[in-house]
């Protein structure tokens, strides 16, 4: 695998290159926003960043903004290559973005490539199907004071696969954050809440709360090696897989 980090300068793009090589990739390119500081300085030995497409990999991943997505995931398509995609806060025109591109390479997008986190959502998934909406379901999430988006990706993906398990449409049952006078919980309602401070990598609790117990399921991230680990086993997978949309739960052979 020739794998191109796009972004390579941010927090995530440098994870990714410290843990690619103990993960077994070869990192062929390292891009950066054309115009940025960045470019033309040592990303790695051998390696500078640059601003040009790196067509040469024949697998890329994406943490970058969300505006990047749409430009990205063309010159990807043009070029065959396999996309990994950890970007949050898409739009729905971006979003479709993504869809439209599955259909000629095989994509990998999730709101978490944490291991960890891919199994708290199977978990969710599966307390749901068994915890009726007689338990009150509220999901709490806490990142660093930087994040832009909020609720977090991963928390609506927590947040979608409560729906799911209790076959319920997210929209007609989401609430984010409350205030003021909201009156009595509605039966079935599922609570998300965005919580923003300090250096936090991410952590994540889903709450099941009935009259007599209450379930709690959590998963705190300490590193952002986490992340990137997942990320890089995710595009491993890729290698040699027909066009579609995939996510972590095909990579971990959740679905199987």
């Amino acid at each position: 695998m020739k794998l191109a980090i796009l972004g390579g300068a941010g927090r995530m793009g440098q994870m990714l290159l410290a843990c690619a090589k103990e993960q077994g990739a070869e990192v062929v390119a390292v891009t950066e926003a054309p115009g940025s500081p960045h470019i033309g300085q040592t990303a790695a030995p051998g390696l500078v960043y640059r601003e040009d497409w790196p067509a040469e990999a024949d697998t890329v991943i994406d943490f970058t903004f969300h505006a990047c997505v749409i430009p990205n995931l063309r010159a990807a398509v043009a070029n065959r290559q396999a996309y990994v995609l950890g970007t949050t806060g898409l739009t729905p025109e971006e979003r479709a973005a993504v869809d439209e591109a599955a259909a000629s390479i095989p994509l990998c997008f999730a709101p978490n490539f944490s291991l960890g986190v891919n199994l708290l959502l199977e978990l969710v998934r599966r307390a749901a199907s068994v915890l009726d909406d007689g338990y009150d379901a509220e999901i709490v999430e806490m990142h660093h004071r930087h994040k832009k988006d909020a609720p977090s990706g991963t928390a609506l993906g927590l947040a979608n696969a409560l729906a799911a398990g209790r076959g319920a449409a997210l929209d007609a049952v989401a609430v984010y954050g409350r205030h003021g006078i909201v009156g009595e919980r509605p039966r079935g309602e599922i609570g998300i809440h965005a919580l923003r401070g300090g250096s936090v990598v991410g952590d994540h609790t889903v709450i099941f709360a009935a009259d007599e117990e209450r379930v709690e399921i959590t998963h705190k991230a300490s590193s952002r090696a986490a992340f990137a680990k997942g990320a890089i086993k995710a595009a491993q997978w890729l290698q040699g897989r027909a066009p579609g949309l995939y996510d972590m739960r095909d990579v971990l052979g959740f679905k199987d």
